[in-house]
């Protein structure tokens, strides 16, 4: 495929995470596509036990789908003093069809519970990429460690992004600018990964 356009699928239905990726590709010389573009129904279950084999089973999945190149990703929360949870439960850590805010309450409220135990965390984000006959051609993951602070901070993001900060800064990601997320979040570093290979494998 040296030279061509790369028709790529970006395989999630969470508007936020389709935002940030758009971002993060708007330098890369490929058509992008997204799930809303399709018919209902079109849905991979993530039944992994990991980041990693969530991302690998939506990529395969949606490849399958649609016979695009896909890229999907899995991501969430891990919280040292929860055990590592919410973790790729993140999504629904309050319910199915919790809202961010109420996610946000739970995890607040749990990790509330378990003081002097610390408030260190990190994202962590899986991403695989499948061709269009979903064969996994190449998998990625990023980590950004931080605190939990005590109260939400911060508009500029969804999830749990105005509760998490960065180490090394004194802001949410609610409250930092895109440009810095773009920088070192945990997404930013698995994309990193994938653009190489992207770039190397395409010639483009």
């Amino acid at each position: 495929m040296v030279n061509e356009e790369l028709e790529l699928l970006v395989a999630t239905n969470n508007e936020g995470k389709v935002a940030e990726l758009k971002k993060l590709l708007s330098n890369f010389p490929a058509r992008l596509r997204s799930l809303s573009e399709f018919a209902d129904g079109l849905d991979v279950k993530e039944t992994g036990k990991s980041f990693r084999e969530n991302a690998a089973l939506k990529a395969r999945g949606y490849a399958l789908r649609t016979s695009l190149w896909t890229l999907a990703d899995d991501s969430g929360l891990e919280v040292a003093a929860l055990d590592g949870t919410p973790g790729i439960f993140s999504a629904r850590y309050a319910g199915e069809n919790a809202t961010d805010r109420e996610k946000i309450n739970k995890l607040l409220r749990e990790l509330n519970e378990k003081q002097p135990a610390g408030r260190f965390a990190r994202f962590v984000c899986a991403m695989a990429i499948a061709d269009e006959k979903g064969e996994i051609k190449f998998a990625a993951e990023g980590v950004c460690d931080g605190t939990i602070s005590l109260e939400p901070r911060g508009n500029n993001g969804f999830g749990y992004d105005s509760v998490f900060i960065p180490e090394g800064f004194n802001e949410t990601f609610g409250e930092l600018s895109n440009d810095i997320k773009q920088q070192i979040s945990h997404r930013a570093q698995a994309f990193k990964q994938i653009i190489q290979y992207l770039r190397d494998f395409h010639a483009l």
